[in-house]
């Protein structure tokens, strides 16, 4: 008979998925309290929390209960890289059906797990609740280690946009899985966990970077959010941009365009900043320039090879 969270209980799935969790120098006191207690070595945390809702962000048939926790715990992760800062903690949410096998959570745990390994971070806490349906919110803690944060307000007139990480891969990966099909598996795999660039935020913010954005919504969607928070404009030239196989070969199969792929495909949490031109790191690509608005081009404008590109602007729920 298959164990369910009904009969392994609240304290039962707590014990098991707390069981033998890591511990960083950052945490004073894990789990097994009423909180946590975490240190701040110059007094200042940086947070930020996601959502993610079972038939909206993920599908059972799609994605393994392990990816969704990789993918849960990597879109707070790098939140927190796109600050600039170093990702230290997490505490974890979790509502489901009382009929959801706890093998499920099991795994869903293990993949929460494995990502904080790559960036030595511990879950530290968290809550669990039944459900209608899968629900899993995570918040993710971080650590500046002395450094000002970096915000999507402070791209100047004259700097170079620059990007690291993937692009267009996880939404390529969502228009084959939308298909039935499972292949190319390289960008059903990108759908499913993503790879954020972990380093390269508090790397960015040593080299000088005036601006960060993780891109969660799309290349030209999350350029527009510096854009206005910056009050510039942004020019992307696609002539710096490589179309990898894996994404020509679904533009080829579905249709699609590779480039606008590239262009306004989120989720795969690439990170995206500005710099100056002799600040730009190493591994960086160079796609784009800022500029200061005019009559033709007001400031919050995002340009593609000078043109205006048609695009959505970013993700937003609750949009009719």
């Amino acid at each position: 008979m298959t164990e369910t969270l009904g009969s392994t209980g609240e304290f039962g799935l707590i014990a098991a998925v707390t069981k033998g969790l890591s511990t960083a120098e950052d945490v004073l006191v894990g789990p097994g309290d009423d909180a946590a207690v975490v240190a701040v070595p110059d007094g200042r945390m940086v947070i930020t929390t996601d959502l993610l809702v079972e038939g909206r962000h993920f599908r059972r048939d799609w994605s393994s209960a392990y990816d969704v926790g990789r993918k849960a715990a990597a879109q707070n992760l790098a939140d927190i890289m796109a600050m600039g800062a170093r990702p230290t903690s997490l505490v974890v949410g979790f509502g489901a059906p009382a009929d959801l096998p706890t093998a499920w959570a099991l795994e869903l745990n293990q993949g929460l797990v494995d990502e904080c390994e790559l960036v030595e971070v511990s879950i530290v806490g968290g809550d669990t609740v039944q459900s209608d349906k899968i629900v899993v919110s995570v918040t993710a803690f971080g650590s500046l280690d002395g450094r000002p944060p970096v915000l999507r307000s402070g791209a100047r007139p004259g700097d170079e946009v620059a990007v690291t990480g993937r692009l267009g891969w996880a939404e390529a990966g969502y228009m084959v899985l939308s298909r039935g099909f499972r292949s190319p598996r390289s960008v059903v795999d990108a759908h499913r966990r993503p790879q954020p660039p972990y380093a390269e935020g508090p790397r960015a913010a040593l080299a000088g970077a005036s601006s960060l954005c993780d891109v969660s919504d799309g290349l030209l969607a999350d350029l527009e959010h510096i854009a206005v928070a910056s009050q510039v404009t942004i020019d992307v030239h696609t002539q710096a941009m490589t179309v990898p196989e894996p994404l020509q070969a679904v533009a080829a199969a579905t249709g699609a365009d590779a480039l606008q792929l590239i262009l306004t495909g989120g989720e795969d949490h690439a990170l995206v900043g500005t710099f100056e031109p002799a600040d730009v790191p190493e591994g960086w690509t160079v796609i784009g320039s800022v500029a200061e608005g005019n009559e033709d081009r007001p400031a919050g404008t995002v340009t593609v090879d000078g043109a205006p590109y048609a695009y959505e602007s970013g993700h937003a729920h609750f949009r009719s």
